[in-house]
């Protein structure tokens, strides 16, 4: 009887161990899944940090002072409207977050009446003697916090040289005596100034033979 009992429980016990077994097996051959060549996978990051995003256009000075001699006011003052919020632009014009723009083009940095600049902004003006000429102003537009590393101008930037130029021809109108445009390709007149190599002398003819 004892023995009756053990074997049955045996042969049970093997039962539900053969039925487990199949379950697993055929389970895995269901639900396997392929093991990649290489584990995990690859994110590419764009480097850049804080300037990420779209790159601003070179600012060359004499890019943009050929872009000046062709760009439109009446563009800039479209483009202007992303400062407005920040910035008057008639004259007497009270300061809003940033200083009045009014005779801007060739006003020295730092100097706007009646307005507290950044620490940053102070230093980079050297005391009055940088002024926001063509190049500085295309540059810092470009990207204010990278020009000018500290600046509270917390503007993005006006990325497309072509719209800068547009926006730097308008700020030029904000003034009772415009200021004159840059003259285009000057650097490239000074180096057609620079006299040509002159061509390598010819070899002599060689003398005749003495008789």
């Amino acid at each position: 009887m004892n023995s009756s009992y053990f074997n049955s429980a045996a042969g049970a016990f093997l039962g539900v161990l053969f039925v487990l077994m199949t379950l697993s097996i055929v389970s895995e051959g269901i639900y396997h899944a392929a093991e990649p060549e290489t584990e995990g996978f690859l994110i590419e990051v764009a480097e850049g940090g804080d300037d990420a995003g779209a790159p601003a256009e070179e600012a060359a000075p004499e890019l943009i002072a050929s872009l000046l001699a062709s760009a439109d006011p009446a563009r800039g003052e479209g483009v202007f409207k992303k400062c407005a919020a920040c910035h008057t632009n008639e004259a007497g014009g009270a300061n809003k977050v940033g200083p009045g723009l009014w005779d801007i083009v060739n006003r020295p940095v730092a100097a706007h009446e009646g307005f507290k600049y950044s620490n940053a902004m102070v230093e980079f003006a050297e005391g009055g003697s940088v002024v926001w000429d063509y190049e500085h102003l295309s540059g810092f537009l470009a990207a204010p916090k990278k020009y000018i590393k500290g600046t509270a101008m917390g503007f993005a930037g006006v990325k497309k040289i072509e719209e800068r130029a547009d926006l730097i021809a308008y700020l030029r109108t904000l003034g009772d005596t415009p200021a004159p445009l840059p003259e285009a390709g000057a650097a490239d007149a000074g180096a057609e100034a620079e006299p040509a190599a002159e061509p390598a002398a010819e070899p002599a003819a060689e003398a005749a033979p003495s008789e």
